[in-house]
């Protein structure tokens, strides 16, 4: 069975962990502030802020810029639910705008007609592993508006020389076991404002300042990330070029192989974009030879790990069709949910991996 994912889980990782579990200092430490330190410089920016998740870091970063009830937030219905759910976390309501079917990402042009007095700020999902069109920073510039990036799946991905995170005015990243860079659960915030730093650090610990414990300045959580994750990722920033140089170079071995199907589209990677591939995902044409979910059933069967992000987009589920959504509102991302296939990319498949589910595809009639 070739595995869909794969965290990568060397002996390095276990002594790190091992050395944090002898020094005593388990929770909150020398190691996280380390990690932000480096994690910041990878990206660029000012800051980073180490928390509990990318949900955390998401959550964090709009209630930082103010965020509350009866504020809009302009996002992609074609992501993970906590992209959104940040928003209502907030109070706020999640204004859904359709994707560009090229790289899946929020469509620049359809997030004008969705800006309106109320609209707070946006989220722009590096969807699979690339950066969302820059124009949306421009268009939330001139209308006010602040730009959260979701780049919870794009470590180490960059657009016009500019790195993940480095884009809108915060950005959230996931260290979740399945991502390219991850430490079990973890999370991180990144931005070049001193003021939505310290918001972010007060929010992960209960509203208190690291200069003033036990006063509360404002709302906040318990968001901590503690030292044995932080040490884990430090392990896997430590590899992470040579993790995202082997990802790249497998996508490249697939498009290769792939791009012969005629009817499979393999993914678009655009202009001055480097792609990370937290996903490498196809989508089926509409003459291809078997439906979608036969497709899924043949891989399966053929060990070839397979899924589909997203089976279903986010507006036709309870939690947001509450907000007046239906079917047929957002049609490009509805087309996409029903033929799009990620297949294994992670630094473990191997050539002969790739192979064989060349050789796959080249037997469907």
């Amino acid at each position: 069975m070739i595995p869909l994912v794969r965290p990568i889980m060397g002996e390095e990782e276990k002594k790190a962990v091992m050395a944090v579990l002898d020094s005593g200092m388990i929770a909150q430490g020398p190691k996280v502030a380390e990690l932000e330190e480096r994690f910041a410089a990878m990206c660029g920016t000012k800051h980073a802020i180490a928390v509990t998740s990318g949900t955390a870091a998401l959550h964090a970063s709009l209630h930082c810029l103010g965020v509350r009830p009866g504020d809009e937030v302009i996002t992609t219905p074609f992501t993970f639910a906590a992209t959104a759910n940040s928003a209502i976390m907030c109070g706020a309501k999640p204004v859904f705008v359709d994707i560009d079917e090229d790289t899946f990402n929020i469509d620049p042009e359809a997030i004008k007609e969705k800006i309106t007095k109320k609209t707070k700020a946006m989220i722009p999902v590096d969807l699979y592993g690339q950066i969302y069109d820059p124009k949306i920073d421009k268009i939330a510039k001139d209308n006010n508006v602040f730009v959260v990036e979701d780049a919870c799946q794009a470590v180490c991905a960059s657009s016009g020389g500019k790195m993940a995170g480095s884009f809108g005015h915060m950005a959230a990243f996931s260290f979740y076991a399945t991502k390219n860079m991850m430490c079990g659960e973890g999370g991180m915030i990144t931005t070049d404002s001193d003021e939505f730093a310290e918001l972010c650090r007060r929010f992960r610990h209960h509203g208190q300042s690291q200069q003033t414990r036990y006063q509360y300045h404002d709302l906040g959580y318990n968001y901590r990330m503690t030292d044995i994750q932080a040490a884990i990722a430090l392990v896997q920033l430590d590899r992470i070029k040579e993790l995202t140089d082997k990802r790249i170079a497998n996508a490249k071995l697939l498009d290769a192989g792939l791009k012969k199907i005629s009817w499979l589209k393999t993914p678009h990677v655009a202009s001055g974009n480097k792609h990370v591939y937290h996903q490498y995902t196809i989508r089926l044409k509409e003459d291809a030879p078997l439906s979608r979910d036969v497709l899924l059933e043949k891989l399966k069967d053929a060990g070839i790990g397979c899924g589909v992000y997203y089976p279903k987009p986010l507006h036709l589920h309870p939690n947001f069709a509450r907000f007046g959504y239906n079917g047929g509102d957002f049609p490009l991302s509805e087309a996409a949910s029903l033929g799009v296939i990620s297949l294994p990319v992670h630094p473990m498949v191997t050539r002969e991996n790739i192979k064989y589910m060349i050789e796959f595809f080249e037997g469907i009639e």
